[in-house]
């Protein structure tokens, strides 16, 4: 039979029954827009988690702390990246000055920069709390980290500005100010600096305090003082509550431009634990340090160089990793579940072609004996199914696409009553679409299999003599 005889039949045959052939239709149709719904929410929600990762530059950092300096509970403790295990014959090492330049003289190394982060009491009268600062390095201002920020960046990078994050603005102001009201103003910043101690042949009676140090002489440690320092408020991050302010391992309420807060000296964790184990100064140290890689691809040969060194390193694609399995596995339930009113929409496919059978037992004898072949009766019937199955799969595309624009206007509605952002959590991809029609056009055709084979053998004899 040619293919514009197979053609024309199979049309006429679909406008006869036009009503059963529609539901029918519908019925896939349906199946296939929950299953775009659904996937399409699962897309939605992986893409924002990788958009919001991904903005804030956290897939191409790597944090490298001394192998045994990492506590747990922070990045990298109590956890061993399997980059590690290659290299425990390796001896630790300090994290000091040469291994800084180390690391970054590495391939595909952007920059080098240490973490500085401590606790300090911030001053704005009459109000005043306990925050946690960090230096931020000048390569923020374009990460994305930022977003939404109200006021500018810093000045330069030993300009006496900080960065105040939205919730911890509110708190040093009173009642009822907005954060941007912070702009400008004055605060004071009390924190525990560290000064070095000088060595013994200068610790006479008449000497000063916290005299210098000469360079061949070594420190015999670091006196603990308290001070403050002045900073002027240039910029204000949106608070939590809607949804902003920056993300990466330095988290912070304050934010200090990098060199200024190493400037500082303030008391480190790490101080108290080196001067236990070494005795005293060796050069500067530090308890991590934070790589910028030229593109997340490049983290994992950075790792495993870093831990070659003898230091531990943690980065965020070793737990996205975990991640993507998680969402694997999710929109693996999503698909199941959405096909279930496929495989049900299935069901109708047989019985429409079943009964069509029963309706058209004497068509087929006439074409069989008309020299029509088993195939050709197969063809026919198959032809029907996937026309079906097409049009059930482009339709069901297009109700999954309103159902799940329903969902994100729904949701921003929502979220926006609450007073928070409202990111988009629906995605559909072309690659869903494609598969969506494609899989509804295979359901279509592996459900005609039975009534086409049934079909084609019906004896033309008999079915002449039916009716």
């Amino acid at each position: 039979m040619k293919l514009g005889d197979l053609t024309e039949l199979a049309a006429r045959n679909l406008r006869e029954a036009i009503l059963r052939n529609s539901l029918t239709t519908l019925g896939i149709a349906v199946g296939v827009a929950s299953l775009v719904a659904l996937l399409s929410l699962g897309v939605g929600l992986q893409q924002l988690v990788n958009r919001s990762v991904a903005r804030a530059g956290l897939f191409d950092t790597v944090s490298v702390r001394p192998r045994q300096n990492t506590p747990f509970g922070q990045p990298g403790g109590g956890r061993r990246n399997p980059r590690d295990a290659a290299s425990d014959l390796v001896p630790p090492r300090v994290l000091d000055d040469a291994a800084r330049k180390e690391i970054a003289a590495l391939p595909n190394v952007l920059e080098v920069n240490p973490e500085e982060r401590f606790t300090a009491e911030a001053r704005l009268e009459p109000n005043t709390q306990l925050v946690m600062v960090a230096g931020m390095p000048p390569s923020s201002q374009n990460s994305g980290t930022l977003d939404g920020l109200m006021g500018s960046f810093f000045s330069g990078p030993d300009a006496e500005e900080v960065i105040v994050q939205g919730d911890m603005a509110k708190r040093l102001l009173n009642e009822g100010q907005p954060p941007a009201s912070l702009l400008g103003k004055e605060i004071t910043l009390r924190f525990a600096q560290r000064q070095a101690l000088p060595p013994p042949s200068q610790q006479a009676a008449s000497d000063p305090p916290n005299q210098a140090v000469g360079p061949d002489e070594e420190a015999m440690g670091f006196s603990i003082v308290p001070s403050e320092k002045n900073f002027r408020v240039i910029g204000v991050t949106p608070s939590s509550d809607s949804g902003g302010g920056p993300v990466g391992f330095n988290n912070a309420g304050i934010y200090l431009p990098l060199a200024v807060a190493e400037k500082l000296q303030v008391v480190q964790q790490s101080d108290l634990r080196e001067m236990s184990r070494s005795g005293a100064a060796d050069g500067v140290r530090y308890a991590a340090l934070n790589v910028r890689a030229s593109s997340p691809a490049a983290v994992a040969a950075i790792e495993s160089s870093i831990a070659q060194m003898g230091f531990t390193s943690f980065s965020l694609i070793d737990v996205t990793r975990n991640l993507r399995t998680f969402f694997a596995i999710f929109d693996l339930f999503l698909g199941i579940f959405g096909s279930l009113a496929l495989a049900v929409a299935s069901l109708g496919i047989i019985n429409t072609l079943v009964m069509a059978i029963l309706e058209r037992r004497r068509e087929i004898g006439v074409l069989k004996a008309l020299g029509a072949a088993d195939r050709d009766v197969r063809q026919l019937f198959f032809a029907e199914a996937g026309v079906m199955g097409l049009a059930g799969g482009i339709f069901g595309v297009a109700l999954g696409w309103a159902i799940g624009r329903a969902i994100q206007f729904a949701t921003a509605v929502y979220l926006r009553r609450q007073g928070m952002n409202s990111p988009n959590i629906w995605s559909v991809p072309l690659w869903l679409v494609l598969g969506a029609v494609a899989f509804a056009v295979v359901v279509s055709l592996v459900s005609g299999i039975y009534p086409a084979s049934r079909a084609a053998k019906l004896d033309p004899v008999e079915a002449l003599r039916y009716e």
